[in-house]
């Protein structure tokens, strides 16, 4: 099969732009053709709060081909992907979606590949309703899914969401498949020491701090966690909100001995590290779908203690892989910590992620989209 995969990739960097070099390479590996359309300005730099867009790692983990053509605000680049699509001729055309902001290119790619062609038009959905709503988004993404075949959502809460925006969406749900492209997991020991940490229990907040993902609220439980076990959070990851909100708030809450914080962008090589030094992953999103970060941690067989939001629920198995816990709830986050430390649940959740992350392959992806595109026929586009 001749397919085009449109979306973040290398040398962009980033969780999605990882999944899509992922996928790239196993699609091949199954012995099909594949080409990789990207964005040579994935965002305007007025709306990229990061400080680069560009993959800078020594190391990374998924170098592929691609085509670096689009710009998410230049029409006339969206023209010459779909030209490109057009004189290629694949089979099947994939988007990967995570917000409305890359409805109006990536719809208007679709419908311009398509029409007059038979390739068919797969979306594998992150997000359907993004975390931060704006006004349009629902027109965005309903015209980004109208030229449409059939989507893969990653969750239940995804695939709702889809249904009730689109309620005859040929569709079907494969969870998040776990990244696995990030090294080995370190013995414990080791990760700290090349961390520089001694301390005996690590808690590990990880990724894009946005204003959603609820920073503030383990911060906030931090104080009532120490009342029962001395742990140490580490903060890794950019920050896309304000920094000085949380270092007031650390500041405020007397933690500056027991917060670290590491405001950057993670290389790909050294991702083990944070993740093995860690006992355990917090997650206390205000809002989700779903998280790449725990698949992520899944990889290094870490345990979670999410929020019940979005997704999260169906991934941390409450009591076996983690802990759930109401969103908001600051008091139930800190005894969800606290209790993981005192239980002495560690090893037990260990193995049970370990057996649990064998659900998450990425041959259920691949399974699954090459049965939709045996079974679906789409007719001419005028």
């Amino acid at each position: 099969m001749k397919i085009v995969i449109v979306s973040t990739a290398y040398p962009l960097r980033g969780g999605i732009a990882q999944y899509t070099g992922i996928l790239y390479q196993r699609l091949k590996q199954r012995g099909h053709e594949v080409k990789v359309i990207t964005f040579k300005r994935q965002y305007p730099s007025f709306l990229f709060p990061g400080k680069t867009q560009m993959e800078t790692s020594t190391e990374p983990g998924v170098v592929i081909a691609s085509e670096p053509i689009l710009d998410s605000i230049g029409p006339t680049t969206w023209l010459k992907a779909a030209r490109l699509i057009r004189q290629y001729a694949p089979d099947l055309i994939i988007f990967k979606f995570w917000m409305p902001f890359f409805a109006p290119c990536f719809g208007s790619v679709a419908w311009l590949s398509r029409r007059g062609m038979r390739s068919k038009v797969l979306y594998i959905c992150d997000n359907v309703i993004p975390h931060e709503k704006r006004p349009g988004d629902i027109t965005l993404t309903k015209y980004a899914f109208r030229s449409a075949d059939f989507f893969i959502t990653q969750s239940e809460v995804v695939r709702k969401e889809l249904l009730a925006l689109l309620p005859e969406a040929n569709q079907t749900l494969v969870p998040h498949p776990v990244y696995d492209i990030f090294g080995e997991i370190l013995p414990k020991d080791n990760a700290k020491e090349r961390l520089g940490l001694q301390d005996e229990h690590i808690i590990l907040f990880f990724g894009y701090v946005r204003d959603y993902k609820g920073l503030d609220l383990v911060l906030r439980a931090l104080p009532l966690i120490l009342q029962k076990v001395p742990v140490r959070l580490l903060v890794v990851g950019e920050f896309y909100s304000d920094r000085r909100q949380f270092d007031d708030l650390i500041a405020q809450l007397g933690l500056e001995e027991q917060v670290s914080v590491y405001a950057e962008f993670v290389p790909q090589e050294e991702v083990n590290k944070y993740f093995s030094a860690a006992d355990v992953v917090v997650l206390p999103y205000k809002s989700a779908t779903q998280s790449g970060i725990v698949q992520l941690a899944y990889h290094f067989d870490k345990p979670c203690i999410v929020t019940d939001v979005g997704g999260l629920s169906e991934v941390v198995l409450d009591g076996k892989t983690g802990f759930v816990v109401p969103p908001d709830d600051v008091t139930a986050l800190a005894a969800a910590v606290s209790n993981f430390y005192v239980e002495k649940r560690e090893p037990e959740f260990s193995r049970n992620v370990s057996k649990e992350k064998r659900n998450y392959s990425w041959d259920r992806m691949l399974d699954a989209i090459e049965e939709f595109a045996k079974t679906m026929e789409p007719e001419e586009v005028a």
